[in-house]
């Protein structure tokens, strides 16, 4: 991992928004901070985040909505996004895999279970990345090939 992973804390409580990152210092991140949705969606451009923890009820825009535009635009759409909320209903559930959120968290947030689903959706956004890239360079080995070489017929 040449780069360090960045992570986003969108929570408009400044209270929690201190405790997600003094959970977080154990991880090696940069970590960005947004206090409310449409700082988050300025933040996203600017910051470039790997993952983002994203408070559900925020003002301005509530989290299910920058979830949505975040994973509805190209640009954005590969951002992993943690949804940590305080609303447990089915239905707050299911409109968080609605807006594609990658994984929803319970307030109050346990700091392991936090710091592992961070773990693992980072791992999993590394692979991934790494995929892509071994995609493209094979791809770009075959078309330098020419025609009909590292093609199985």
């Amino acid at each position: 991992m040449a780069n360090k992973n960045k992570i986003l804390i969108a929570d408009d409580n400044a209270a929690n928004r201190e405790l997600l990152e003094a959970y977080l210092m154990s991880v090696e991140c940069e970590i960005g901070l947004a206090v409310d949705g449409q700082d988050t969606l300025d933040k996203v451009r600017s910051f470039q985040p790997d993952l983002i923890l994203l408070d559900v009820m925020m003002p301005k825009l509530s989290g299910f909505e920058v979830c949505k535009k975040l994973k509805d635009s190209s640009a954005t759409s590969k951002i992993m996004i943690l949804m940590v909320t305080a609303l447990n209903e089915l239905g707050d559930i299911e409109r968080a895999v609605k807006a594609g959120t990658d994984d929803f968290l319970s307030k109050p947030v346990n700091k392991y279970e936090l710091l592992k689903r961070v773990e693992n959706m980072l791992r999993l956004k590394d692979t991934t990345d790494e995929l892509a890239r071994l995609r493209l360079y094979i791809q770009e080995m075959e078309e330098q090939a020419g025609p009909g070489i590292g093609k199985r017929r």
